[in-house]
């Protein structure tokens, strides 16, 4: 496939950092809150893009480690095996002749999720109870995007605006049009449009491509400098339009600032499999409550 260009003048603007945050206009109700921090930051708007070969050969098996690729589920077995082995009742007396030498197998199923200590690229940050009546934050659930250098970002997964991009007159996301019957989702109080993408089928031309970020296995983030590549993509058939979520906003933090919040104990981290963030569940009113089933009984606060 060709190249295709984007560019447009870099900029500079003033920034809130959440959750003590002043939020921006949107569908949803308004609230001020005492600020904490206020930084500019400055994000690059040109971008180079995209050399596409929907025809491409999968990537060969020894391109890349197995346990690199799929780190995470490595990781949540251990956990499941931890749980299974660690008994619930340390006090109560086992028959040693009852005991099996050696525990079953430990099989996790295709949802999956489970706490971890420290945040992550691709983990998840759910809000606790000290966020209820904090309308923006309230029961949110957040896709960590970043940890980089200055500071932790993130958009929120669980806040459907009930109206389309075109409907939003988002002009920055609708590239020819290609997708402006699509739905828009608020991430964030920060002003910036950003998109997911989880192709379907074993193709890997979004992850070939090199224009799009990898968040988690499948799982790929694109901004506004992105979306006309994204948009030519789908016109080339290489995904579909419905392999895409789009987002108004996201969030972010100072370096330090999230970690305090969550030893505050305003977020519980937690890490999960690709299928929980899965763009059909995306914006699901009740991902909140599916994520803390997943993890089990114990409340995370």
């Amino acid at each position: 496939m060709e190249a295709c260009f984007l560019s447009s003048d870099s900029f500079t603007k003033s920034i809130k950092l959440v959750p003590s945050i002043k939020a921006r206009t949107f569908s949803f109700p308004k609230r001020n809150f005492s600020l904490l921090h206020s930084r500019k930051v400055a994000f690059p708007t040109s971008i180079t893009c995209c050399h596409v070969d929907s025809s491409a050969h999968p990537l060969d098996d020894d391109s890349k480690p197995t346990l690199d690729s799929d780190w995470r589920t490595f990781r949540a077995r251990l956990v499941a095996v931890e749980k299974v082995s660690r008994p619930e009742d340390s006090s109560s007396w086992a028959d040693p002749d009852t005991v099996a030498d050696h525990p079953p197998p430990v099989t996790i199923g295709d949802k999956w999720a489970h706490t971890i200590h420290e945040p992550e690229k691709g983990c998840l940050l759910i809000a606790t109870e000290k966020l209820d009546g904090v309308h923006i934050f309230e029961r949110t659930v957040i896709l960590l995007l970043s940890t980089g250098p200055i500071g932790p970002s993130g958009i929120i997964l669980n806040r459907p605006s009930l109206m389309s991009i075109k409907e939003m007159r988002s002009t920055v996301l609708d590239v020819a049009g290609t997708f402006s019957d699509r739905p828009l989702f608020f991430g964030g109080p920060l002003e910036e449009g950003s998109f997911l993408v989880s192709p379907t089928g074993d193709d890997h031309s979004v992850e070939k491509s090199g224009v799009f970020e990898e968040v988690m296995k499948g799982l790929y983030y694109g901004t506004k400098e992105s979306v006309g590549c994204a948009a030519e993509m789908v016109k080339r058939n290489v995904v579909g339009a419905g392999d895409f979520r789009f987002f108004d906003g996201y969030c972010l933090w100072e370096k330090e600032q999230l970690t305090e919040e969550i030893r505050a104990g305003y977020w519980t981290v937690a890490a999960c499999s690709p299928s929980v963030v899965g763009l059909g569940s995306v914006g699901s009113v009740g991902l909140w409550e599916e994520i803390l089933g997943l993890m089990g009984p114990r409340k995370v606060w």
